[in-house]
């Protein structure tokens, strides 16, 4: 995929991480995020295979075992295993959308509202938008028999809009991107605390652990979607199921 002709500069973007363990969950993300647009943003995979192949992503990655008997994604730089593969790559965003506002967003999400609402609410005075979740889940295996850590700001950078004109975002360099432990990247170490702006929770409704009052905006997956064992039925699965039948009338394909 032709990286630098496809993220050309933009006013506003969508960027939803990719996963080749989580296709079905891409598959929702993508086709739900479109569903609800009422006006034309690009929604893009981001790809950790092309971010290596043009040589911005530089964090060596193993491949470890373990109690599961199932091979962990390891980043070296972290001394720390990451459940995808956009666990760090979420950070070149904004090198990657060079300007505007880009929303990342896991790719284990379910839109069940317009976007662009989103973008609308953003002050131009911040530098990143997001919700401030109080998530501390317990230490074990969550989905796809991933290692669940902890880290400070747990899940804030999980729905995040970058703003890619903000001048603290010029300290995302490829030295800082690719040398940093990711738990301080998560943890939004370059910015000062009035950089970060706050979301509502229902752009970034954590399944099974959010007030169940609230309505999702944006459904995260975060401990597992409906097709794994043992979320079969949790909240949001019959809408997401619904959601993946209708893409499969149709071809998947990135950018827009």
């Amino acid at each position: 995929m032709a990286l630098m002709a496809q993220y050309g500069p933009v006013n506003h973007s969508v960027w939803l991480g990719w996963d080749p363990r989580e296709a079905s969950a891409f598959a929702v993300a993508r086709k739900s995020c479109r569903h609800h647009l009422t006006r034309p943003i690009p929604i893009y995979g981001l790809l950790l295979d092309d971010l290596i192949g043009m040589g911005l992503y530089q964090r060596p990655i193993e491949y470890r075992a373990s109690a599961a008997d199932k091979p962990v994604m390891w980043d070296v730089v972290s001394d720390a295993p990451q459940s995808t593969e956009h666990a760090n790559s979420r950070f070149f965003v904004p090198m990657l959308a060079k300007t505007g506002w880009a929303l990342f967003c896991d790719g284990d999400v379910m839109f069940r509202g317009n976007v662009a609402r989103l973008f609308d609410q953003l002050s131009p005075d911040k530098a990143v938008y997001c919700v401030w979740h109080n998530h501390d889940p317990k230490p074990g295996i969550k989905m796809d028999n991933q290692v669940q850590t902890s880290y400070g700001r747990k899940n804030w950078s999980s729905v995040i809009a970058f703003n890619c004109d903000h001048p603290a975002n010029k300290a995302l360099t490829l030295d800082v991107l690719n040398k940093t432990p990711g738990r301080d990247l998560h943890r939004l170490f370059w910015l000062a605390d009035s950089d970060i702006g706050e979301l509502d929770q229902a752009w970034n409704y954590l399944v099974g652990h959010t007030d169940p009052e609230i309505s999702a905006t944006i459904a995260h997956f975060t401990s597992g979607i409906p097709d794994m064992p043992g979320y079969e039925d949790c909240q949001y699965a019959d809408e997401w199921r619904m959601q993946l039948a209708d893409w499969a009338r149709g071809p998947l394909s990135f950018g827009s």
